[in-house]
């Protein structure tokens, strides 16, 4: 770990925040909402969605970017979040990246139907997110697969990240947390990150951190599995076996990073 790095680990108490922030009524309006599926629902236990939401300080009004949204787990709460004051963009691989939440305008277009698709890296031809646009940008558990496979492209996405972003404006990180004393090869094919190592990134590209938290820890999480992370829940990588095992571990443990542009 460089000395950088070590320092904003050591940074004063106050970057710290309390494992359980006040929820705001919109954020836990937005997380009860009847629209979200029972699979998703049923995570909210490893995922804290409302206490994640509100420890980045999202807010209604706010134009929110949700980067590589996937199936759209973190868009069923964002969506009715921003339905009526707020803009909400979905950003991922143009084109096929943004199928799930494609799927979900289809099903439920009263729902969904404002989220606007956008492309993420940037493609020719494709819509992107407009540089200093941004309130919000929020990334669950993707920063591995800018590192993975010894391919990587993060120090290029947090820069892209930044530009998104209006000054002053807010990046949340939610990402599966590597022990600083594990070997940093481990970042290219295990699917977890150094706390370290996601800071020095961001702080890279000209962010701050803001805070950290661990409302997304899981101590029960040895980050040393077979086949990465996704030996455990909710993939079971392992199918059957040692099943029992890794479900009563549950889902990752993850770091929870706050980070602002600067004004």
């Amino acid at each position: 770990m460089n000395r950088f790095a070590m320092l904003l680990l050591l940074a004063s108490p106050s970057l710290i925040a309390a494992s359980s922030p006040q929820v705001p009524a919109a954020i836990a309006a937005a997380v009860a909402a009847p629209t979200r599926t029972a699979a998703n629902t049923a995570r909210d236990r490893y995922r804290h969605p409302a206490q994640t939401l509100a420890f980045f300080g999202v807010k209604p009004t706010d134009t929110v970017v949700e980067i590589w949204p996937s199936g759209g787990w973190y868009t069923e709460i964002l969506a009715p979040l921003t339905a009526r004051g707020g803009t909400l963009y979905a950003a991922g691989p143009w084109e096929k990246g943004l199928n799930g939440v494609r799927a979900m305008q289809a099903k439920d277009a009263a729902t969904y139907g404002k989220v606007r698709l956008v492309a993420f890296p940037a493609a020719a031809g494709a819509p992107g997110v407009p540089d200093n646009s941004a309130d919000v940008v929020l990334t669950f558990r993707n920063v591995h697969n800018w590192r993975f496979g010894g391919q990587d492209r993060a120090r290029e996405t947090f820069a892209s990240l930044f530009r998104m972003l209006k000054p002053g404006g807010t990046l949340g990180v939610v990402e599966h947390r590597l022990p600083e004393k594990r070997d940093a090869a481990a970042e290219e094919k295990s699917g977890y990150m150094k706390t370290s190592s996601v800071i020095a990134f961001a702080t890279g590209a000209g962010f701050k951190l803001a805070g950290r938290s661990e409302i997304n820890a899981n101590p029960k999480d040895t980050a040393d599995y077979p086949d990465g992370v996704w030996t455990l829940p909710p993939s079971y990588a392992l199918k059957d076996v040692d099943r029992a095992k890794y479900a009563a571990i549950g889902e990752s443990d993850r770091m929870t990073l706050k980070f602002v542009k600067p004004r």
